[in-house]
């Protein structure tokens, strides 16, 4: 049995129009990004839903949610090029790196968000699983793969530039406590806070272009991986979650309950 290797991309709070405002020439390769919708508001239950197997969906109607989940499973077939794949195949332990190492994948994980660290429970079935040094370090991840012919890979990624600060330094930026969420500041974050009422539309119009540009500086290493990568090379590219750039009052993501917060790009397919 053949299988491809799988890439699988995850913009940090890539807001979906931010994605299409964006030049994508590489990832218009594998076709045009649907809009799609997070489980979650935020990095880490996200991330748990993609360990599972599940992607962000599209929120169909007049369907039970128990098919729209079953299909999800499904299309892990086409992904790997193994047709034998069903949904037992993931129970009980509902975990896609699991699922894909008794297939014979070498699984790896290379992650920018401290939230996703080595002890957290994500790990667990990774064969190599990696916080990055660097918030900023998509190139880095890129550097270090590989795809033998004889072992397929299944990467997973979580890319840090389309977070916030957006690979800008911090003397550019109006002050966010905690860059990397709750994990960062705790102790601070009532002083930080005390009296912070938002930002000027300048200020959010400004992050929200800078965005789009690091989305294109990441599109550039796509296209650097799907130049090494062999034709049966799986792409899967989405986010975990949107961004708020100042609409209803609202910055940022996590406890938040807007459409911007859970409208995710998604694109996926191989290049031969």
């Amino acid at each position: 049995m053949s299988l491809n290797h799988i890439v699988f991309i995850v913009l940090d709070s890539c807001r979906y129009d931010s994605f299409v405002a964006a030049k994508t020439p590489n990832a218009d390769r594998l076709g045009a990004a649907q809009k799609r919708y997070s489980y979650a508001s935020w990095t880490a239950p996200s991330h748990h839903t993609f360990a599972m197997g599940m992607l962000p969906h599209t929120s169909p109607k007049e369907i039970f949610a128990s098919e729209v989940y079953k299909d999800e499973f499904a299309q892990w077939r086409e992904r790997t090029g193994c047709a034998d794949i069903a949904f037992k195949e993931f129970l009980p332990d509902l975990s896609l790196p699991k699922v894909l190492r008794k297939l014979g994948y070498r699984t790896v994980a290379k992650v920018s968000m401290p939230v996703l660290n080595k002890s957290t429970l994500l790990s667990r079935d990774f064969d190599e699983y990696k916080l990055m040094p660097n918030h900023n370090d998509f190139k880095g991840m890129v550097a270090e793969m590989e795809f033998p012919e004889d072992e397929p890979h299944y990467y997973f990624m979580n890319v840090g530039e389309t977070h916030y600060p957006y690979m800008l330094s911090g003397a550019d930026l109006p002050h966010i406590s905690g860059l990397h969420g709750a994990l960062k500041g705790m102790d601070a974050v009532a002083e930080a806070t005390q009296g912070q009422r938002g930002f000027e539309p300048g200020q959010m119009e400004m992050l929200r272009l800078q965005q789009i540009k690091c989305i294109e500086y990441c599109d550039a290493l796509i296209g650097r991986i799907m130049d090494m990568a062999p034709a049966n090379t799986h792409f899967i590219v989405t986010a975990d979650h949107g961004e708020l750039f100042g609409e209803d009052g609202y910055f940022g993501h996590g406890p938040i309950m807007h459409e911007k917060c859970f409208e995710v790009p998604f694109v996926e397919g191989r290049l031969g």
